[in-house]
């Protein structure tokens, strides 16, 4: 049973095709966005002229035809609304079409899913990090829904590591060239805000942009990034000692970033529990991860209507019934 995802939440317009769990395409077109940030009404433009050939390619990678679709998945949210929309739409168009079932999905349940998947962990505490999120998970066997241990109190570490990249100056305002610049760094002291197990960067972000005007930008590119995720470190192990889980994971966009996979990885060890994270093609946006919720939903009949298919900038990880 062919399954195909699309993911469209943000930067990326990706596709994905899973059949009975084994990934058969993951590809995607990306905005290129420079050293200005996000425009949504820009982004959107840039998925729907590519869409359809994304789609097409995606179809030709797994060597199917478009008739071989037994449902289709789209990020439901959160994400940015223009961008969203253009993926609702195309999911849409694919279940009227081909009369397949649809199922909404929310784009921070399938980073934690596809990290499990392919990793083929049971039961992990999951450190989610991205653009927009930044939140500790355990799944409650009992809801079957993610209980959010701990998160940030205003922005996620992604977007403060690209707002910081902006401030930089740098030509393409991305986390990895933050990272590249922290290795000549060497630290400098930055405001560090954990609550038990919930913290926050604006305090944080605006030290470092501040510190541009008087320290070397290796410096503060260290020193931000050994702040932010010794805060992430402290509260996940907090979390892991209460949660007694045996599992840690990191998943989302941030994830790709080495020095973190190498804190948590510590962390781990120091507790006698198994670490692991996806290869960064599933921590970058994808449409695997998508085409696997929503493979999951599709076969326990957890879809929607079509005239129920909507998008929500804001739909929380805490809401959604998670199948496997």
């Amino acid at each position: 049973m062919a399954i195909i995802g699309i993911e469209s939440s943000a930067h990326t317009f990706g596709v994905g095709i899973i059949q009975n769990g084994e990934i058969l395409a993951n590809v995607k077109s990306m905005y290129k966005i420079g050293n200005k940030g996000m425009i949504p009404i820009e982004v959107s433009e840039h998925h729907i002229q590519n869409a359809a050939d994304v789609i097409k390619l995606a179809l030709d990678t797994a060597k199917i035809t478009i008739k071989d679709l037994k449902g289709v998945g789209y990020t439901k949210g959160p994400g940015m609304g223009p961008c969203l929309q253009v993926g609702q739409l195309s999911a849409k168009t694919l279940s009227y079409r081909l009369k397949i079932p649809i199922a909404p999905v929310n784009h921070g349940v399938a980073h934690v899913e596809i990290t499990k998947h392919t990793q083929k962990m049971k039961d992990p505490l999951a450190l989610y990090v991205s653009g927009g999120n930044s939140q500790i998970l355990v799944l409650d066997k009992n809801t079957r829904k993610y209980r959010i241990l701990g998160e940030t109190f205003d922005m996620g570490l992604g977007n403060a590591i690209d707002n910081l990249a902006r401030s930089l100056g740098l030509e393409h305002a991305w986390g990895s060239d933050v990272e590249r610049l922290a290795k000549d760094g060497s630290y400098i002291d930055m405001p560090y805000t954990v609550k038990g197990m919930d913290f926050s960067f604006t305090g944080l972000l605006t030290n470092a942009i501040k510190k541009l005007e008087t320290e070397k930008k290796e410096d503060v590119c260290y020193s931000f990034q050994e702040t932010a995720f010794s805060m992430l470190c402290e509260a996940t192990e907090r979390a892991l000692l209460l949660s007694k889980k045996n599992e840690l994971c990191v998943c989302g966009g941030v994830a790709q970033n080495t020095k973190l996979a190498k804190m948590l990885e510590e962390v781990a060890s120091e507790n006698g529990v198994r670490f692991a994270k996806a290869p960064n093609e599933f921590n970058a946006d994808n449409g695997a991860m998508i085409a696997l919720v929503a493979e999951n939903n599709i076969k326990n009949n957890n879809f929607e209507k079509l005239e129920n298919c909507d998008v929500k900038q804001r739909y929380r990880i805490d809401e959604v019934v998670v199948y496997d």
